[in-house]
């Protein structure tokens, strides 16, 4: 199962009570409510965050619960009763109770989750807003800066919280003014503006969206905490070797293997899934779809389809990440990068190793035919496992 095949089957316990209504949802992260899942609408827009608690967190609790490093939900009491919600990003406790009592008594707080739904009539609001963007396809726009930021908070406070993006402040005012606009425009009808969904201050939420958080979600597995435990149930995992073929190679009791075959080697506190080699040697490691005639791993390494027909196959060192992206026809290039190296720090930049930076190959290869490269891919994935006599 891929990250984005379990955040499809994860979310579509949502689906049942949000009809008529766009849900979008984070591609590289998945969470196990601990709260229901199932509601009636009550905003035309909602977003998902865990609750931390009853009441409005302290000073203390604030930065031992590290709010000051998520965007934070806070749901405010209005003054029909309803719970209405507000959005602030990376601030301190102090900040967030400035700019938030301006909009009412603060009942609950707690980070966001992210993901979304919007109704039809918002959905279409937006769209109508924002159709000379959608037209020229040019414009950069974030949903929690530029849409649900400006529409929930004053026009000061978001000057001030968008000036720490790097924001002109002409720019952030006209922005702000402009979505102001469009929400006195908007027809509200029974629903309130923006509210939250609470999914559980104990929800599991596991986030693969950076190299160093993908590692730690994978090598989760391998614990025996009782989130490892729902995470090995969400993924139906039932043994620590399935579909696999591993005589002559020393295993612990530890790692997992899925659709792996190798004759010889050690594979300790680590997690292998569709490899084949000769001889496999991993400690601590992450590897996925490889092939080749041996693949050494050290504590921390991740190496993902890669396939490696010379004599002294595959060598990653601690902590060393190496890919490899596979055009149509059917030509690999290999990338290389380390579990220290900020992957969006170092977009632009062409690692010493790399041919390409990461940005040149997204370029490259953002209006390939995937089901092609696929095609392509396991076809040289097999000519090499039968050369090795799998």
């Amino acid at each position: 199962m891929t990250v984005l095949e379990a955040v499809v089957k994860q979310t579509g316990i949502y689906a049942a009570s949000r009809k008529g209504r766009l849900s979008v949802f984070w591609g590289d992260q998945v969470f196990l409510p601990s709260a229901a899942f199932q509601y009636k609408p009550t905003h035309h827009i909602d977003i998902m965050c865990t609750l931390l608690g009853d009441t409005a967190p302290t000073a203390a609790e604030w930065s031992e619960q590290g709010l000051d490093k998520y965007g934070v939900i806070a749901c405010i009491e209005a003054a029909d009763g309803r719970l209405d919600a507000a959005q602030v990003e990376k601030v301190s406790h102090e900040t967030a109770v400035g700019m938030l009592a301006k909009l009412g008594k603060i009942r609950q707080v707690g980070p966001s989750l992210g993901s979304f739904s919007v109704s039809a009539a918002m959905l279409a609001a937006l769209c109508d807003e924002f159709d000379a963007e959608l037209k020229a396809k040019t414009a950069k726009l974030d949903t929690d800066p530029h849409f649900w930021m400006p529409l929930t908070l004053s026009v000061d406070d978001y000057v001030s919280l968008m000036k720490q993006k790097g924001t002109d402040e002409a720019e952030a005012k006209a922005h702000h003014a402009r979505m102001a606009v469009m929400k006195a425009a908007f027809e509200m009808g029974d629903l309130g503006l923006f509210g939250a969904v609470d999914v559980g201050k104990d929800a599991c939420w596991w986030d693969y969206g950076q190299l160093k958080l993908y590692s730690k979600c994978c090598l989760l597995l391998l614990e025996k905490d009782g989130n490892a435990d729902l995470l090995r149930q969400f993924l139906g995992v039932e043994s620590h070797q399935i579909d696999s073929t591993l005589d002559g190679v020393t295993v612990d009791e530890d790692s997992y293997l899925f659709a792996t075959k190798a004759k010889s080697g050690s594979i300790q506190n680590s997690i292998l899934s569709s490899v084949q080699a000769t001889e496999i040697n991993a400690d601590g490691a992450i590897i996925v779809n490889c092939v080749a005639n041996k693949i050494t791993a050290g504590k921390g390494a991740i190496l993902y389809n890669l396939i490696d027909d010379s004599p002294e196959g595959i060598v990653a060192e601690a902590g060393q990440v190496i890919v490899a992206v596979t055009d149509e026809d059917g030509a690999s290039t290999m990338l290389k990068s380390r579990m220290d190296i900020d992957g969006g720090t170092a977009w632009k930049i062409k690692l010493d190793e790399n041919p390409l930076s990461f940005e040149d190959v997204h370029k490259k290869n953002k209006d390939a035919n995937i089901r092609e490269i696929q095609k392509k891919r396991q076809e040289n994935f097999t000519k090499m496992a039968a050369s090795l006599g799998f």
